[in-house]
């Protein structure tokens, strides 16, 4: 079997949402079966649409090295495909990580108001833990040292301190989330957001 095969392909759904990552084979097969197009997009950044016999003779007319052969045709790896029957959304919501919470409080300590780099911020149980407060979307924010050091193990009011936000859960947005060192094509970068990374933060704080 080639190892071409085995590349991966990004999934859009009818709404040109990127919903999943399927190996090359299953992208041909649903090619194949009519379920999906392949999306190229050409030097002008323009898309086309190409079936499985339109993209068979595009790739007759454009060879390319990363092709696949069959017995009487060379057929290119699609980067990118298209479903044609299925509108679903992927159901996941926006990763509980570090990352992500820094991302909702744009690296502000939501304490004192100062915009820091990542390694001067750290986070912050707006209710303690060892008094009930939960690890959460809704009780974690983003603090400088000095606050955190201030705040220590009370209640913002009991230090003076208030929120210049309230924490919430951040609207899911509808993005595949792309596994930390999965190789991603040049091609995937006008539909996914790649910012949903690292673990989940129930598994850091235990």
């Amino acid at each position: 079997m080639s190892p071409l095969l085995s590349q991966p392909v990004l999934v859009l759904n009818r709404l040109w949402q990127a919903v999943n990552i399927c190996t090359a084979r299953r992208a041909l097969t649903l090619l194949f079966e009519g379920h999906a197009q392949v999306v190229f997009g050409d030097d002008s950044g323009a898309y086309r649409t190409f079936d499985f016999f339109e993209w068979k003779d595009f790739s007759r007319t454009r060879p390319d090295p990363e092709s696949i052969a069959t017995v009487s045709f060379k057929i290119r790896v699609p980067r990118v495909i298209l479903l044609v029957f299925f509108d679903r959304l992927p159901k996941k919501e926006v990763k509980f990580t570090r990352h992500n919470i820094f991302e909702r409080d744009k690296n502000t300590c939501q304490y004192c108001g100062r915009t820091l780099d990542r390694k001067d911020l750290n986070l912050d149980h707006v209710v303690p833990r060892d008094r009930g407060g939960p690890t959460s979307w809704e009780n974690i924010v983003c603090s400088c040292i000095p606050c955190n050091t201030r705040k220590a193990n009370r209640l913002p009011a009991e230090a003076g301190m208030r929120l210049i936000r309230k924490p919430r859960r951040p609207k899911w947005r509808p993005f595949v989330q792309i596994q930390v060192g999965m190789p991603c094509h040049e091609s995937w970068r006008h539909f996914v957001d790649v910012a949903y990374w690292n673990v989940e933060l129930g598994q850091e704080f235990g």
